[in-house]
Order: structure tokens, then sequence, then C-alpha cells
């Protein structure tokens, strides 16, 4: 059975609940054609922003430590 799953996965927690708490959100842009008359083109863009709660950006490095350390041999 393989027991560092476990492990790997906490660490990653670890990461990416760091990276959560430095940046509050994603964002990112979406054009759309408004206007399309031959030689005539009129572009919309728009940005939109997906937030990240820093509560998610705090619990997943303490998740990420829990796996971690439950993922040691014992002695």
């Amino acid at each position: 059975m393989n027991r560092d799953g476990p492990r790997v996965f906490g660490i990653l927690l670890l990461v990416l609940g760091v990276i959560a708490l430095m940046y509050t959100g994603i964002t990112y842009k979406e054009r759309e054609k408004v206007v399309d008359l031959g030689p005539i083109q009129v572009d919309k863009e728009t940005t939109h922003r997906i937030p990240l709660s820093p509560v998610i950006g705090a619990l997943a490095p303490v998740g990420g430590v829990v796996l971690v350390m439950s993922g040691r041999p014992s002695v």
C-alpha cells in the first residue's frame, strides 16, 4: 500500500494555500465580437474575476500540515 499519497497531497495543499493567500482572485479576459460588417469589426473585451476566499487560503495549509504529519511513519 502506498503511504506517500496523503503526504504528497498535503504538500500540494500547503503550496496552493500559500498561493491563495498571496493572490485574492483569478482574473481573465473574454473577447466578444459585437459588430461584423465586412471590413468593419468591433470587439468587446470583458474582464471577469473569480474571487478566492481568504478562509480557503488559511484552511488549505492547515489541512496540508495535518496530511503531511499523518503520513509520517510512527516511531
